[in-house]
């Protein structure tokens, strides 16, 4: 038996044509929908330094200090209105919400790096469960997705696959 909060996901996963991957993997239903909409986007970051209840107490803020060459070329593709999942790093490894980019991708005016971007985005929701990690390796359905097979990149797309 499924725990109880992730009973509607599982749920939701009854008739998906991949549902047998999908039983077995408690997220498939949010992370679909999500996917589902176009523009979709995974951004990671340590809690410690800036955590989604941060993002919540703040209200927006500017996504910054992405140094990673394909990660600043993901971060220069975003578009206002997409929308991103917000992943925490580090022990929780786990995508805890969604969030909305309001504005970007501009320079950074605070990095002395001319190549630095930042969008500004603000909260969605939060997720009352959290997508763990260890939960998306467990299915097939995301075995090629970077946050998979690039572990240290912190901006990647989220396939409509």
């Amino acid at each position: 038996m499924p725990h109880p909060g992730k009973l509607r996901i599982y749920q939701d996963c009854a008739g998906d044509r991949e549902s047998a991957e999908c039983a077995d993997f408690a997220g498939c239903a949010a992370l679909k929908k999500t996917a589902e909409k176009p523009g979709g986007w995974l951004f990671k970051q340590e809690p410690e330094e800036y955590s989604f209840a941060d993002l919540v107490r703040d209200g927006k803020t500017w996504w910054d200090g992405v140094s990673n060459a394909l990660a600043r070329k993901h971060l220069s593709q975003v578009k206002v209105g997409d929308r991103v999942l917000f992943y925490h790093t580090g022990k929780q490894k786990a995508i805890v919400g969604e969030m909305k980019v309001v504005a970007g991708p501009t320079v950074d005016p605070e990095s002395d790096d001319p190549r630095a971007i930042v969008v500004q985005v603000q909260p969605v929701r939060s997720w009352s469960q959290p997508v763990t990690l260890e939960e998306i390796k467990k299915s097939k359905l995301f075995s090629d997705w970077e946050l998979v097979r690039i572990s240290r990149l912190s901006v990647m797309p989220v396939s409509p696959r």
